[in-house]
């Protein structure tokens, strides 16, 4: 017999898992920045003979829409309807981001082609030791982008879009990586819509830009970034600095991921609660803000508790935690057999 605090575990994982298959009628209002992500993976076995840094030899690339695309990804693989809202710019790797995306099933309508603007595109080689390693490790990032600020009137259109889309979704995402899409009004706008129409509204911001976040229901940061802002508001703990930024910005929760330390929510009503990591061998984290909002959307906008939606969101950040680098965003399939082993796991544990 298992003891019961266990078992309200396992009834809670079996209810997540329920939670996937029926997502089908439900749409998701999703706004924020978009990158194309590309992967060179290779052998460095060598050095350049000018300087000491490793020649790759390139033997596979490939290429994916990031950012709130994986988001956009993520929930499409849940069942999920994505009424999804950014912009690209006129170049090839925007053109790629929409093509990528619609050949996905997703609707890309409401990403508006800018002229005259780069798409944003990070660029990782990975390499490993020929017939010594196994496992890559990034040997660099090379990013490439717009070099002047978007015009606002793009973030205004894309917020009006954005807009009429609420009143018939069961959440509201905002992924800002503070390029132009949002602007503190337009995401102050958006947010007071869920609002009104009694919908979660989940977050996840540039430490830069929190007051676009302000009224949020749920916030997403990572550990460094609680621990940057512990220090720069010189307070004690990462619970004082967590109930700080609640009350400061007005948040119902704060989820904080902390990659193989697991994921902690902060509550304003004071409560915590920290779901420890299960990944047996994380490999990488690309994607782990976007894997965390996915599961809230997908959570919450179903009307689960604050609680079974970090639940949902620890299990998604495993999932990419033990994933390739190239497949960062939530599949519907692998997390639902993550939920079943991991059920399957407490059941037998104490047996």
């Amino acid at each position: 017999m298992i003891d019961e605090e266990r078992q309200e575990r396992v009834n809670r994982l079996k209810n997540l898992r329920i939670l996937l298959d029926s997502m089908e009628s439900s749409r998701v209002t999703l706004i924020g920045d978009v990158m194309l992500d590309r992967y060179h993976h290779g052998y460095a076995n060598n050095l350049n003979s000018t300087a000491p840094v490793p020649v790759l030899k390139i033997t596979s690339s490939e290429e994916s829409p990031g950012a709130a695309a994986h988001i956009a990804r993520g929930l499409h693989s849940l069942g999920l309807s994505v009424a999804f809202y950014s912009c690209v710019g006129g170049d090839s790797e925007g053109q790629t981001i929409k093509s990528l995306l619609n050949e996905d099933g997703i609707d890309v309508s409401g990403i508006e082609l800018v002229h005259g603007v780069k798409t944003l595109t990070k660029i990782r080689f990975y390499g490993s030791r020929q017939s010594l390693l196994d496992q890559e490790q990034i040997l660099l990032q090379a990013d490439r982008g717009p070099l002047d600020d978007l015009d606002k009137s793009v973030s205004s259109s894309l917020v009006d879009s954005a807009l009429t889309s609420i009143p018939n979704s069961c959440a509201l995402v905002i992924s800002d990586y503070d390029k132009g899409v949002l602007t503190d009004e337009g995401a102050q706008i958006l947010i007071n819509s869920a609002k009104e129409h009694k919908i979660p509204s989940i977050v996840d911001p540039k430490l830069t830009g929190l007051e676009r976040s302000r009224g949020a229901t749920v916030v997403l940061f990572e550990i460094r970034g609680l621990e940057l802002l512990r220090r720069r508001l010189m307070l004690e703990d990462s619970s004082l600095t967590a109930k700080h930024l609640i009350d400061e910005y007005e948040w119902d929760s704060l989820v904080i991921l902390g990659g193989v330390n697991g994921v902690t929510l902060y509550q304003s009503n004071g409560d915590v609660e920290h779901h420890e990591c299960n990944a047996q061998t994380p490999i990488q984290q690309i994607g782990l803000h976007d894997a965390a909002a996915t599961a809230l959307a997908a959570s919450l906008g179903h009307q689960n508790s604050m609680s079974d939606a970090v639940a949902l969101v620890s299990a998604a950040c495993d999932c990419v935690l033990s994933a390739e680098a190239s497949h960062e965003f939530v599949d519907r399939k692998e997390l639902s057999l993550w939920l079943d082993d991991l059920s399957w796991q407490l059941q037998i544990s104490d047996r």
